[in-house]
């Protein structure tokens, strides 16, 4: 442990990276067959009984024992996260597709630093913002070419699945910042600190209750839709896109989740959210084998420059 210490934070980020991964593939499918609102609130519930039932077995407990200024702090950071942020972005996911979604996701960092830096008092390495910057180059270099072909058209619908990934970029770095908050940092001593784990369980259960007003609205919205003639499109079955959102509930907000706040709890936001940002890089042999992409030597260059970046945050402690 005194020997890997330092790197347990930055390890669980690129953990969180490779989960998120999992979860962009799985919740893009599903989204596709039950709708992005479906999706975002059935993954959270399950997510709810996942941690539930973790939590009781790593405490002995069902309730966290956290301070009231904690509990807001997560609870903020539930809605604005997960409830507000991911619906952005997964809407984002069946507009625009994970590729490019994931590539607006890249500005998260740069906010996510700056949150740090001037709420945590933060202060970063110049080697860890050059891992920042290379990172975020690489990423954006691997999935910013457009279509050669545009579907004609389709510039609304890309105008629209943008203007929700950048939503849920800014949703994001806001969710881990509170987060970090939520955990004690920058306000409570390090013993009165909770465990990420917790953390995500308190967290997870404010955005189930969040995103009951976006579920009401969409019904009321669909419910119009439905009495003019308009009936969604979708693909597939219910009980696939079931599957699916099963998957990446798993993956995702009970996974994926935890190892994000482990990786702000034990780095700097900056780097925590930099290392959470590596699905790009990670979709690309899936992008190959699933979708028959071509990945050529552009993508490949800007992994190398990504991966180098990461290395950087990982040294820098």
């Amino acid at each position: 442990m005194i020997v890997f210490g330092p790197f347990i934070g930055p390890a669980a980020g690129v953990a969180t990276s490779m989960l998120w991964t999992g979860t962009s593939l799985f919740f893009t499918a599903a989204g596709k067959r039950i709708g992005p609102t479906a999706v975002n609130a059935l993954r959270i519930l399950l997510a709810i009984v996942l941690h539930a039932v973790t939590f009781r077995l790593l405490s002995g407990a069902w309730i966290p024992d956290a301070a009231a200024g904690q509990v807001l702090y997560l609870a903020a950071s539930g809605v604005i996260g997960l409830s507000i942020g991911d619906q952005a972005l997964f809407t984002a996911f069946v507009e625009i597709g994970p590729r490019l979604s994931m590539l607006i996701m890249t500005t998260s960092p740069l906010f996510a630093a700056f949150f740090g830096w001037a709420i945590l008092d933060e202060a970063l390495a110049p080697a860890a913002w050059l891992g920042i910057l290379l990172t975020i180059a690489g990423v954006a270099w691997v999935v910013a070419e457009r279509p050669k072909v545009n579907p004609s058209g389709q510039t609304p619908r890309r105008l629209r699945g943008i203007l929700f990934a950048l939503v849920g970029a800014a949703c994001q770095a806001g969710g881990l910042l509170l987060s970090k908050q939520g955990i004690g940092h920058g306000w409570l001593p390090q013993d009165q600190h909770i465990s990420p784990q917790a953390a995500t369980f308190i967290r997870l259960a404010f955005a189930g209750v969040g995103v009951l007003p976006i579920v009401l609205l969409h019904a009321h919205r669909e419910g119009k839709r439905r009495r003019v003639g308009v009936l969604p499109s979708r693909i597939g079955t219910l009980r696939t896109g079931l599957i699916f959102v099963g998957c990446g509930a798993v993956v995702g907000p009970f996974l994926g989740v935890w190892m994000s706040l482990v990786a702000s709890d034990l780095a700097p936001l900056g780097v925590a959210q930099t290392l959470c940002s590596l699905p790009p890089i990670f979709l690309l042999p899936f992008a190959a084998i699933i979708h028959k992409e071509h990945i050529g030597p552009r993508a490949i260059l800007g992994a190398v420059i990504a991966v180098t970046g990461a290395a950087l945050l990982f040294v820098q402690p």
